[in-house]
């Protein structure tokens, strides 16, 4: 063997521009499946806005935008082959015996109804491949559209209860940061902490608007675009809105 030392590797440095944070960032981001299918969701309800709002009178150009965005809605759906697991492996580690009633309902409905809203997916991606004959794809785009209405109903009513405690903890720390100032006491980590906590406030109730725009299009399907709230461009709407605000959160996570 050689008795000399091996020679240092060098430290790759660390990017000191900002362009290449921003692509480190990205490259993380896009190594995500909910990176992709967020970008995907953008691009197909973008689409769907511009051919529900007749900006396009071309008849070549709608027919390209119409099999754009349907073939988008096709590989989303790709993307969540096994993604049911997390809910499964969700239900799993929660203890219920350490929660309410309310609660145990809320996370059965929640991870239950999304769980089986992907399992069900996985079936409509087959049909829509060509794999299972179309004539099912109805009855189980309906199922789908079910489990997902349930699943953001459940979801919504979870993160209105944590938003209470968020609200309680918060009042607790304003009061006592208002007494320290009184009483001429530092302050410093209770003013940090209120300002993480109010943070995570703000993206919890992005994420009811988030949860709220996707329930409205799961009720659209079920109503078959029937009713007021289920145009093509109010549907669209809340779906664009819906991918951009989960396009943030999962930007931020990483």
């Amino acid at each position: 063997m050689d008795s000399k030392s091996p020679t240092p590797v060098p430290h790759p440095q660390k990017p000191t521009s900002k362009n290449k944070d921003f692509l480190t960032h990205l490259e993380i981001y896009l190594a995500k499946r909910d990176g992709v299918d967020k970008l995907l969701k953008i691009s197909r309800y973008a689409a769907k806005i511009v051919l529900a709002s007749s900006l396009l009178t071309q008849q070549p150009l709608l027919s390209r935008l119409q099999s754009f965005e349907s073939s988008v809605g096709v590989s989303r759906k790709a993307f969540r082959l096994g993604k049911f697991i997390q809910d499964v492996n969700v239900l799993r580690s929660t203890h219920f015996t350490s929660h309410s009633h309310l609660n145990i309902a809320l996370t059965l409905l929640a991870y239950g109804g999304e769980g089986l809203y992907f399992f069900i997916e996985q079936f409509v991606w087959l049909g829509k491949a060509g794999l299972i004959d179309k004539r099912h794809l109805p009855r189980l785009q309906k199922w789908s559209a079910w489990c997902e209405f349930l699943g953001y109903f459940g979801s919504v009513g979870m993160k209105v209860v944590e938003l209470r405690k968020i609200d309680e903890e918060e009042r607790c720390l304003v009061t006592s940061i208002d007494v320290a100032v009184v009483r001429g006491i530092g302050c410093g980590e209770e003013e940090d902490k209120l300002g993480r906590l109010r943070e995570k406030k703000m993206m919890k109730r992005l994420s009811v608007v988030q949860d709220l725009a996707d329930a409205l299009m799961a009720l659209a399907d079920i109503r078959d675009g029937g009713g007021r709230l289920s145009g093509p461009m109010v549907v669209s709407s809340a779906g664009l809105v819906s991918a951009v605000i989960s396009t943030h959160k999962n930007w931020v996570s990483c």
